[in-house]
């Protein structure tokens, strides 16, 4: 099984932040309506995200040689996901949240993770609008713009504790239950429906816990394991470990063990 080289962190933000000027910057504020549409309702792609993964699918192996698993390539052909259980498979977002660059909105990431066996082991995000590039690997941190990230704890006490649940993707049994337990905690609101953003706001203070429905890898594996490198916990709802490789929905992210559980509690326990 081959190594990944020891370059390979900076040469994947370089070619996150070539991509991003080449393929998604000049057009961000500036999509003619024919360069955007829905591959499902309520799902948006745009022409960047097309060309942003192509050129991520071609030339991410050239750096480690490893099949990519990308968003629009499993839009068109979901049986390309069956590559996450290889020996070691990149997992690109080339535009995460996508509705907000074609608004025009500025919470958009490029995201990239590499998997070993089903699990991250590297992952970038690069947010152009901010110039932050995020970068973690397993068991030696988490960075933003080249500075070590640590996440102090939050206190177990839900009643303090400010976080992020997107109401869009639960199930629709679940939206009048969450209205009534949010009032358990100090702040919930929908957040900024970008993973790539909320995971940094996370690990930077601004958010002590965001709860996703949707596991997808794309969406996760990098940020998730930012957040697992700066301190945080990231569990599925039922507390077992997430794994980039197995998509299961329900995941939640917090300030450590203390905060998670609060927060679990009382975002899905009892009213």
């Amino acid at each position: 099984m081959p190594t990944p080289p020891g370059e390979l962190v900076a040469r994947v933000q370089e070619l996150l932040q070539e991509v991003s000027a080449t393929c998604s910057e000049p057009r961000f504020g500036h999509l003619a309506p024919a360069e955007s549409w829905e591959k499902m309702p309520g799902e948006v792609v745009t022409v960047a995200d097309e060309e942003s993964e192509a050129m991520l699918t071609e030339r991410l192996p050239a750096l480690f040689p490893a099949p990519v698993v990308g968003e629009e390539g499993c839009a068109r052909d979901p049986a390309t996901m069956s590559a996450l259980g290889a020996d070691w498979a990149w997992v690109v977002d080339p535009v995460d949240g996508t509705a907000n660059f074609a608004a025009g909105r500025p919470d958009w990431a490029v995201m990239v993770a590499l998997l070993r066996s089903g699990s991250a082991v590297m992952g970038w995000i690069w947010l152009p609008v901010s110039g932050r590039m995020y970068v973690a690997e397993r068991g030696s941190g988490a960075t933003a713009n080249g500075s070590a990230l640590a996440r102090p704890s939050a206190e177990g006490d839900p009643a303090k504790l400010r976080g992020v649940v997107p109401e869009r993707l639960l199930p629709d049994d679940y939206v009048a239950k969450l209205r009534a337990r949010r009032r358990r905690l100090a702040d919930v609101s929908e957040g900024l429906y970008c993973a790539g953003a909320e995971y940094p706001a996370l690990v930077e203070g601004h958010r002590d816990f965001i709860n996703f429905w949707r596991g997808l890898p794309w969406d996760h594996a990098p940020g998730a394991l930012l957040a697992e490198e700066a301190g945080c916990t990231v569990r599925h709802l039922d507390g077992t470990p997430y794994r980039a490789g197995v998509v299961r929905t329900g995941l939640l992210a917090a300030a450590g063990d203390g905060a998670w559980d609060a927060a679990c509690s009382a975002l899905w326990g009892e009213v």
